[in-house]
């Protein structure tokens, strides 16, 4: 396993999965780097005036009814439980991760540590571990970045998502609706995403720990698009 990159965690996958057979580990590139990942790997194409296009095969969007949150101790009392908050044992849980670490030994992945929130006081640090180039450029966007490589190198997620499109649960098995999955775990404070290449996955999925974890510490996150006014200079709106 060979991990590079401008700024590597001294936390890496090896010690905090065990997993020490990867191909290469990107950690925390720039959008140019990923462009160029995206683009030998054969994910996606640059076109007319720089915009990367990708495909993402069968899922166009969203896939509510193959998303599940763990039912454990620490988080059960706190959810809505229903047919959207639908819960799964912690046994599939535990055994699509072994599955998952042991799918990725020998492939190339790539990493990106940063922040779900903006505020120092309330923000979650998150890592999103990716297969593909363009997922990590994903989260790049959508997260915010750590430009000081110091802090990456110490850095430790308070939350993990690993999101592997071409990795297929088995229904039976694995207790879920079909092969694609996206499972919380609060616990483990972990998401695990497969079956999907719609990275927009991503996002949504780190929605529910920002919403859990940060109202106990007074803080209520939420999801909005400010504009501003042209003559005020201050958000007219929220959206």
């Amino acid at each position: 396993m060979h991990n590079v990159g401008p700024a590597v965690s001294h936390y890496d996958l090896e010690k905090q999965f065990g997993v020490t057979s990867a191909g290469t580990v990107f950690w925390n590139l720039t959008t140019p780097m990923l462009y160029e990942e995206a683009i030998k790997h054969r994910e996606a194409e640059m076109v007319h005036m720089g915009a990367l296009v990708a495909r993402t095969g069968k899922h166009t969007g969203r896939s509510p009814q193959d998303k599940f949150i763990v039912r454990e101790a620490t988080s059960e009392n706190d959810i809505w439980w229903g047919s959207v908050n639908r819960p799964i044992e912690p046994e599939y849980f535990d055994f699509l991760l072994e599955k998952i670490l042991v799918y990725i030994q020998s492939r190339d992945l790539f990493v990106f540590d940063g922040y779900a929130g903006a505020d120092e006081r309330y923000r979650l640090p998150v890592r999103i571990i990716t297969e593909y180039a363009w997922h990590s450029l994903f989260a790049r966007n959508m997260f915010i970045q750590e430009h000081n490589f110091e802090k990456l190198a110490q850095f430790q997620p308070g939350f993990t998502v690993i999101d592997v499109p071409r990795f297929y649960g088995h229904p039976e098995k694995d207790g879920l609706n079909s092969p694609t999955f996206i499972l919380i775990n609060f616990a483990k404070r972990m998401v695990l995403i497969g079956g999907t290449e719609y990275a927009g996955e991503i996002k949504r999925a780190s929605s529910p720990p920002s919403t859990t974890i940060c109202p106990p510490k007074g803080s209520c996150p939420c999801t909005v698009a400010p504009t501003m006014a042209n003559m005020a200079r201050r958000p007219s709106s929220l959206g």
